[in-house]
């Protein structure tokens, strides 16, 4: 069983939009996990082997509890009721009470699909008349990670303890992230990542008074009652 699950398209997705949160979730005593929708088959750079060792040794910096990859097609993601199926099965299987999925809205359609076969996942892996192994299961919470949209978050993580393990993790997917003449117009050159990544957290960072974080949306509103414990300073 899981505290926190994310899932994302393609392996590398998480360590780019999550990576630092699962961090803070670990430190603080909860499991966390990755679910990976696809196995990198049809990337312009690596192969499916490649990938897959990649990910692996991302999630052993990130110290998370399980991973795993399903065997939706690369490039093509699609929102059927097999798809959920698959997906709602391993949602029975590691019950997590937390799911973190792709922003709804982006250039790649592989990411925004899975936005929404996430969501309808969580919500059938609930059904108690569903032919499906496993007790139905549906997480609690489920929160957007929004770092690539141009939108403002409801609320950002602090990750400025575990900046250098993010990037780290990131930097594990060698065939990705290293120069090379294949893709050269489409990935950020070697030498612009570490800049990159740290200009983005500054950013979602400064929002909220603290060094480096990552921004989530989430579609209910909050609830509080201790106003005198409210965070981020207004003023």
């Amino acid at each position: 069983m899981l505290d926190v699950l994310a899932i994302a398209a393609h392996r590398d997705d998480v360590e780019q939009t999550c990576g630092g949160t699962l961090l803070v979730q670990r430190a603080l005593g909860w499991k966390t996990g990755i679910l990976d929708l696809t196995r990198g088959e049809s990337g312009t750079r690596g192969t499916a082997a490649e990938r897959e060792a990649e990910a692996n040794e991302a999630a052993r910096i990130l110290g998370v509890y399980h991973r795993e990859a399903l065997d939706l097609p690369d490039g093509n993601v699609q929102n059927t009721l097999e798809n959920r199926l698959k997906i709602a099965a391993v949602l029975r299987r590691l019950r997590p009470r937390v799911v973190i999925l792709p922003y709804w809205q982006g250039r790649h359609p592989d990411h925004y699909t899975s936005a929404t076969l996430g969501y309808e996942s969580c919500f059938v892996s609930g059904l108690s008349k569903l032919d499906l192994p496993g007790a139905p299961h549906r997480p609690y919470k489920i929160l957007y990670a929004s770092l690539y949209a141009d939108v403002r978050p409801t609320f950002v993580v602090d990750i400025t303890p575990h900046m250098e393990t993010r990037l780290a993790s990131l930097l594990a997917y060698r065939s990705q992230y290293t120069t090379q003449p294949q893709g050269g117009g489409l990935f950020v050159p070697e030498e612009e990542i570490r800049e990159r990544t740290f200009a983005s957290a500054r950013h979602y960072g400064l929002l909220a008074g603290v060094r480096y974080a990552e921004p989530f949306v989430q579609k209910e509103v909050a609830l509080a009652s201790d106003l005198m414990a409210l965070p981020v300073q207004s003023i």
